[in-house]
């Protein structure tokens, strides 16, 4: 390991000096806000086309993925998708900074907080990618959860990894949920910079849009789990199948346009929250 460490290769401290020296430059502050932005943005195209689903206006319900071709298909399509790659690729990299290192300049994270920030690194290194592949033309390779999950049911005790997936989301949406309701997402914004209207706001859209993104997972979650007892991979559904299963339900135009109102929120929060959050 000494000779190793002698020819220069460096060890893991250095490695985690390192990440503390970026993660504490005002570069990688910028990256980090934008990719807030971004994400922001992802949401608020998933929310309008939603709602305007819901209010028989043309909409469909769409992921992350069919956020990002809805972009390319507009105008200066290929140009914000490049702006946008560049976020979501400086999101997933502050949240897996976040997640190896357990702190940021402004704030320290506990295990939840780690884990979480992990996951949602992993998802939007993989969205940037898909971004990537669209802007160059390649094929973006958007497996379906049915496809996924129906691999999965073949495995060796599949059903019950599949179960277990569902069980993860469905926790998830709880803690979105706490998250809201509680609202705890204040303790990751820098509040005391807030005017007292600002903070109102802040507030009443942070709740809102993180019980909407609770609804969503929980929906998901609770598709994996049917499609793993039933043996059945088409029960399984992303973010766009468990919106059009809202628009199919009883009261469907109402709860979609409500969950779409959410997610609308979300991203106004998202984006609000690029200014107000501790990096």
């Amino acid at each position: 390991m000494a000779l190793i460490r002698s020819a220069g290769a460096p060890g893991l401290g250095d490695a985690r000096r390192q990440s503390e020296r970026m993660a504490n430059t005002r570069g990688f502050e910028g990256l980090a806000r934008a990719g807030l932005v971004a994400r922001g943005v992802v949401y608020a195209i998933i929310g309008v086309l939603a709602l305007k689903l819901a209010l028989g206006d043309g909409g469909k319900a769409t992921n992350q993925q069919g956020a990002l071709r809805t972009i390319a298909h507009g105008s200066f399509g290929t140009t914000l998708l490049i702006v946008m790659a560049i976020g979501l690729a400086g999101y997933a990299l502050w949240r897996l900074t976040r997640a190896a290192l357990g702190h940021g300049a402004e704030q320290h994270d506990d295990t939840m907080d780690r884990v979480s920030a992990l996951a949602s690194g992993i998802a939007y290194a993989v969205l940037c990618v898909a971004a990537v592949k669209i802007v160059t033309g390649a094929h973006a390779g958007s497996g379906t959860p049915k496809k996924a999950t129906g691999g999965v049911l073949d495995w060796t005790g599949g059903p019950v990894l599949v179960a277990l997936a569902g069980a993860i989301l469905i926790g998830v949406a709880g803690y979105q949920a706490y998250k809201g309701l509680a609202k705890k997402f204040l303790e990751d914004s820098k509040t005391g910079e807030m005017s007292r209207s600002v903070k109102r706001a802040f507030t009443a859209l942070g709740v809102f849009g993180h019980v909407a993104r609770a609804v969503v997972f929980a929906l998901m979650g609770y598709g994996m789990i049917r499609a793993a007892i039933e043996y059945d991979p088409q029960k399984a559904v992303g973010l766009d199948g468990a919106l059009r299963n809202l628009a199919n339900a009883s009261y469907g135009p109402w709860l979609l346009g409500l969950v779409a109102a959410g997610l609308v929120g979300f991203a106004a929060y998202s984006i609000a929250d690029a200014r107000y959050r501790k990096v």
